[in-house]
């Protein structure tokens, strides 16, 4: 009665509404919630090979972006390390006591795959998802292609390509993209992979000019890797952007503060991570795949 639905007389409607104003009774968010199961805690799941992936300051991003559309609904949050090989520890985390919501970072299908069904509707992939699990992510299709088509419209011809860690599905649609703009211009496909990785950008600036000292330009696809390619290069005596040209992907904020600051294209995080918790945890009906845009940012570095 105290929440206005229920029979009972206007009188006593009366009555009760009185009572609740003199005790100055507010209602208990965690009682609410568990009493009408949809729980007091968004937890955010997040894939990779050892616990040190939540010290990503991509994951820091959507942390505090969920965290806040949380606190507007009294609800709490909890962040999660899932070991990339162990997809079935997703399936006992959704089966805790209390859980009003579910994001998967860094998803993989088989991770999903393990989702309860009860589960669905309150669960969502940053990232790639599947058929019963909604995708919020970044449109690095669009953005990947901007990139090279900009490289190429300054002359570079023979472009590398440094690709996120193999065993995430995301990072395909770039590689796709790159593949494309090469294969149109009558280019050769150079790939090497990467981990988004400042040390591994550093490695592979390496890997490529030693593979193809002739390259012109390198793509990678995250500005921390493009970061260490740049610096690796600088290890080697080449110019930037002189001798090659380096663009990255994420315009993360120091991204404008490298030397020469860094060409690259956006990722709304806080965009997509509001996006995909308000859509667990509102309960709101949500296409499959939802894609935000990426805009080319061209700086001195391409």
């Amino acid at each position: 009665m105290v929440t206005g639905q229920g029979p009972a007389s206007a009188k006593a409607r009366d009555r009760v509404t009185a009572a609740v104003t003199r005790l100055g009774y507010v209602p208990d968010a965690a009682a609410r919630a568990l009493a009408s199961r949809s729980g007091t805690r968004l937890a955010i799941a997040v894939i990779g090979h050892t616990a040190a992936v939540l010290d990503d300051p991509y994951v820091g991003r959507v942390l505090t972006t969920a965290a806040h559309i949380a606190a507007e609904r009294e609800v709490g949050v909890s962040l999660h390390w899932l070991p990339l090989n162990e997809p079935v520890t997703l399936a006992a985390l959704a089966g805790r006591r209390g859980l009003g919501g579910l994001l998967v970072v860094n998803p993989t299908r088989p991770a999903l795959e393990t989702v309860p069904r009860d589960l669905r509707g309150r669960v969502a992939a940053i990232g790639v998802g599947t058929r019963h699990v909604p995708s919020f992510d970044v449109d690095n299709r669009t953005g990947t292609d901007g990139v090279v088509r900009h490289l190429v419209s300054t002359g570079r011809r023979r472009i590398a390509m440094v690709t996120g860690p193999s065993w995430l599905p995301c990072g395909d649609r770039a590689v796709e993209a790159y593949t494309r703009v090469m294969r149109d211009i009558g280019g050769e496909t150079r790939v090497v992979p990467g981990d988004f990785t400042a040390a591994r950008g550093a490695a592979a600036a390496a890997e490529i000019m030693a593979h193809w000292p002739d390259t012109d330009a390198v793509f990678a696809l995250s500005d921390l890797t493009a970061l260490g390619v740049l610096d690796g290069l600088h290890a080697l005596g080449v110019d930037v952007p002189g001798d090659v040209a380096v663009a990255g992907f994420d315009d993360i904020a120091f991204a404008s503060l490298s030397r020469p600051a860094l060409t690259t294209s956006t990722h709304p995080v806080e965009d997509i991570a509001a996006a995909a918790a308000r859509a667990v945890l509102d309960r709101g009906g949500t296409d499959r795949v939802t894609c935000f845009p990426s805009t080319l940012v061209v700086r001195e570095s391409a």
